[in-house]
């Protein structure tokens, strides 16, 4: 698709021809990478030097997409550009995938969850210098067309709450909808390991076993893949942990789920440090010093606990928590003893941080350790792509109020 952006030339008001095509991993990945670049740069904003968040791709643009059941990545490419080759410069790129979810539920017992065909755009990218000329918005149109395309009912992206740019883009020019909040919540790796619980019971799950209790218990839950099956069968996730009291019998996930524990949580790792690496620059000096002595009383004495702070300022891992769930008085208990042993899990891996991400009425949240000051709050932003509505019983999924949990995508975050 060839649209007309206007750009300014030495004063000049011109119009520029962009091209909005797919991306083509054997001649553009090093110009999508210097955009990439540009908009990291571009976001620790100008004058007063500001901390920001760095993602480095480890040399695969399409590592956050490229585990979904489909997938796409388009570039915006400016025939004028001064990039080198035949003097055509790629400005911008987003990507997007699809996928079938749980969209919602019956109150009433037996009924089966209401699947829908969604979308997810994420990684939008524009070089600050062809910003607020339409390239932005013409991606995502063309990416929509791809989603109809697809068959998807309904197109999704999250962002930060304050990131006001792109909140006014999604929300003000190309018709989606303020949707969902959920919160990113974060925890340093240690240098020591953390003491395991003496009141929980840690049973690691086969595949099979995990896809029957997650298909079990988040049946009504919101964004719960269709093919959870497949999520839990890639060689990033790590495994699936169940968590009960101590002391409780173990015959088979089937006699589990007929006669559960009065309190149970469970949870699977993600591992995101095999497909990119974030990096905290911009950092002043004298934080970067205090982390420095944190690590050092750390590794000296180790038996004193000290929570120490991971070198972050230099490229680090993370693994995901996801599929976080449970039942029971002491759920939050037992969820608090799967993230003890998913911390030490990523400190056996070498990460920096674990992180999750869990709805603001989640049931067990209250067991997730987090730090405040390293996690967000996330804008989901809904739209309608369909003419019509495959499920009365659901209507307009865009207008349905919030359920209790959330469930978040490990492929997409």
């Amino acid at each position: 698709m060839v649209v007309p952006v206007p750009t300014t030339f030495e004063g000049a008001r011109e119009m520029e021809v962009v091209e909005v095509r797919e991306y083509r991993e054997d001649r553009d990945r090093a110009a999508v990478e210097e955009v990439e670049r540009e908009c990291e740069v571009g976001s620790s904003g100008g004058g007063e030097a500001k901390m920001c968040l760095f993602t480095d791709l480890l040399g695969d643009p399409l590592c956050r997409i490229r585990n979904s059941p489909a997938y796409l990545m388009l570039v915006a490419e400016t025939a004028n550009g001064g990039g080198g080759g035949n003097g055509r410069e790629i400005i911008g790129l987003i990507r997007g995938c699809v996928k079938t979810v749980v969209s919602g539920g019956s109150v009433q017992a037996g009924k089966d969850p209401i699947y829908s065909k969604v979308a997810y755009i994420l990684g939008l990218r524009v070089s600050p210098r062809y910003r607020r000329k339409g390239v932005g918005k013409k991606l995502v149109g063309r990416m929509e067309e791809w989603f109809r395309q697809s068959g998807a009912e309904y197109s999704y992206m999250a962002t930060e709450q304050d990131n006001e740019a792109s909140v006014r883009l999604f929300t003000g020019r190309c018709g989606y909808s303020k949707f969902r909040t959920p919160s990113v919540l974060v925890h340093p790796v240690f240098g020591h390991a953390l003491q395991p619980s003496r009141n929980a019971a840690i049973r690691k799950l086969e595949p099979r076993e995990a896809e029957l209790l997650y298909r079990w218990h988040f049946a009504a839950v919101e964004f719960f893949p269709a093919d959870i099956d497949a999520v839990l069968s890639k060689e990033l996730s790590l495994g699936t942990f169940l968590a009960v009291p101590a002391g409780t019998r173990w015959e088979s996930v089937e006699a589990f789920m007929d006669a559960p524990p009065a309190s149970w949580a469970v949870m699977s790792v993600w591992n995101c440090m095999d497909a990119f690496r974030l990096e905290v620059r911009g950092a002043p000096r004298l934080m970067r010093a205090a982390a420095v002595a944190t690590r050092l009383v750390d590794r000296a004495a180790p038996w004193l606990k000290i929570p120490s702070i991971p070198n972050l300022f230099a490229p680090f891992g993370l693994y995901f928590l996801y599929g976080v769930g449970g039942a029971g008085p002491a759920s939050p208990r037992l969820v608090r003893a799967l993230c003890r042993h998913a911390h030490n899990m990523a400190r056996k891996g070498g990460c920096g941080v674990v992180a999750t991400e869990v709805s603001a009425c989640e049931p067990v949240r209250a067991g997730v350790p987090h730090w405040a000051r390293l996690g967000a709050e996330d804008l989901w932003c809904i739209k309608r792509l369909a003419d019509g509505y495959n499920h009365g019983p659901l209507g307009d999924w865009t207008k349905a109020p919030p359920g209790r949990s959330i469930f978040v995508d490990p492929r997409e975050f």
